[in-house]
């Protein structure tokens, strides 16, 4: 069965203390419930022995397999070379951390196999400072509430994929927090599944308060490229045009008002002195500019179609219907040819 084969990709970075626990509580699931899994630790620069951790696991175990990265690139980076190594159906991401437990796994399983392309881990409850929960629930409130995508926590990094997941679906930067929201703008099918969450064991987070920001401006981004990445001008556009109107408003009452003290009330105060002349001519240039990236945005969003596939395809019928002009005599088809 598709759901019984199973790669389980571990980003980490200096876990050397939690790797063989974490391997053995994985390799304990799998053999509970018959599953065919491959471990794959992806160590994203560690200083700390964790790839001689990983080489001796490997050594030890033939369903694990370790990638090792140059430098510390990040998670998403990370993430992407498992999967590219996965070979199986299903791909799960795990944190090394052991804050998820992997006895969850089934659980995932079970809400696959209703036919979503994603389930997401929910921490319930969340073993984190107070400080990191509100944090949490602001970051996932404003996910939630911009890009549609309904989940009680965007940054778990518990979550099961089926892989044609990746294959439409490209990472980098911080964007391992999104590939929910990336995936359900491809039109892949979307859940979640409340796992248990555990205190950290070993170590210390890896994460600051500069990923706040750093999260924020992500969202930003991924706003932009689920919601404006082929219609650019419409978000551009209409912030141009309604610049430019402002703009065009501002600088025709000023020449009414020009008129008029010309004419009629010279006592009124010169335009020079005036700061809506300043604000107009501001609004008028930036409306100006506006519409110009949005035109050059659209033009770059035409020739890049011819790059790649606007679409995804979830499934076909199983026979590819042939054209009646190109058909040949010997060429079999479902129905006659005239």
């Amino acid at each position: 069965m598709p759901s019984n084969n199973i790669s389980v990709v571990v980003p980490l970075f200096n876990e050397q203390a939690s790797l063989v626990e974490l391997h053995q509580e994985i390799t304990a699931v799998a053999d509970e419930h018959a599953y065919n899994i491959e471990v794959i630790y992806v160590d994203d620069g560690s200083t700390d022995g964790s790839w001689k951790t990983i080489q001796e696991i490997a050594d030890s175990d033939s369903r694990a397999f370790g990638v090792r990265l140059r430098r510390n690139f990040g998670k998403a980076a990370a993430i992407s070379a498992g999967t590219v190594a996965a070979n199986h159906e299903y791909i799960l991401t795990i944190d090394a951390d052991l804050q998820d437990q992997p006895r969850e796994i089934p659980k995932f399983v079970a809400e696959m196999e209703t036919g979503l392309d994603v389930v997401s881990g929910w921490k319930k409850p969340r073993l984190d400072s107070l400080g990191r929960r509100l944090a949490s629930r602001a970051f996932n409130f404003l996910v939630n509430l911009l890009t549609k995508v309904k989940l009680h926590d965007h940054n778990c990094g518990f979550k099961m994929y089926r892989r044609e997941v990746f294959d439409e679906v490209d990472l980098y930067g911080g964007f391992h927090r999104f590939i929910p929201v990336l995936a359900a703008a491809r039109g892949f099918r979307i859940g979640e599944v409340a796992v248990k969450h555990r205190k950290r064991k070993y170590g210390k987070s890896k994460y600051g308060s500069l990923r706040i920001v750093k999260g924020f401006l992500d969202l930003m981004t991924i706003c932009f490229l689920t919601g404006y990445s082929q219609r650019p001008q419409h978000l551009m556009g209409l912030a141009g045009l309604a610049s430019f109107a402002v703009g065009v408003g501002g600088l025709t009452y000023m020449a009414i008002y020009w008129v008029v003290r010309m004419t009629a009330q010279p006592e009124l105060t010169p335009l020079h002195q005036r700061p809506i002349v300043l604000y107009s001519v501001a609004a008028l240039l930036l409306g100006t500019q506006l519409l110009t990236m949005g035109f050059l945005a659209e033009l770059m969003v035409a020739k890049d179609q011819k790059r790649g596939r606007r679409f995804s395809i979830r499934e076909t019928t199983s026979i590819k219907p042939v054209s009646h002009k190109t058909a040949k005599p010997h060429e079999a088809t479902d129905r006659p040819l005239p």
